[in-house]
């Protein structure tokens, strides 16, 4: 089997009548894609009740100089693990690179870094993620529901999370008003 095409450092948007109400509208940041399955970050919906500094307390790092920015629905696959997406000024020794785009690093030393105002100077905090096993996603893109745009930053660290599935989605010249979540029939 061929190896599939990687869409690490683009974003996977749901498209209407994906069917699962968990990805309706979703923005997913894929951070890996390969044979052996894939790797994304939700960044278009936020937890509601729980903010940065309520998490930096959970974990015992005082919040510092960092803003109480909103956590990110990172995906339904542990939710209770945190990732920090971020720009690429900023390295720990345990950061992934995303096609030399994003930074994504989930152990504890970003946050610390982001609190100490010596942190990246872009990220996001999301709990969970999406995930997919060997050839399901590559398998998906070819039945149904998914659209893989390019990973552009001003998207993920300019707009607001409820825009971000809209300007990708006109990022690649398409329309949302336009789609309709049923197909005709001749």
């Amino acid at each position: 089997m061929d190896a599939p095409a990687s869409l690490a450092g683009q974003y996977l948007l749901a498209l209407p009548g994906i069917g699962d109400p968990r990805f309706e509208r979703a923005v997913i940041a894929m951070c890996a894609h390969d044979t052996d399955g894939a790797l994304g970050i939700g960044v278009g919906r936020l937890i509601q009740g729980i903010t940065l500094h309520g998490l930096l307390e959970q974990v015992d790092i005082e919040p510092g100089v960092a803003p109480d920015a909103m956590i990110h629905v990172g995906g339904p696959v542990e939710p209770q693990r945190g990732f920090v997406l971020h720009s690429m000024d900023w390295d720990g020794g345990d950061t992934i690179r995303v096609a030399d785009r994003w930074g994504l690093t989930s152990t504890l030393d970003v946050l610390r870094a982001i609190s100490e105002g010596t942190g990246p100077d872009q990220w996001l905090v999301a709990l969970g993620y999406a995930g997919w096993g060997e050839g399901q996603l590559d398998g998906e893109m070819r039945r149904h529901g998914w659209l893989a745009t390019r990973g552009d930053d001003s998207i993920l660290f300019g707009c607001s999370p409820g825009d971000r599935w809209e300007a990708a989605m006109r990022s690649t010249g398409i329309d949302p008003s336009l789609l309709a979540a049923t197909s005709g029939r001749a």
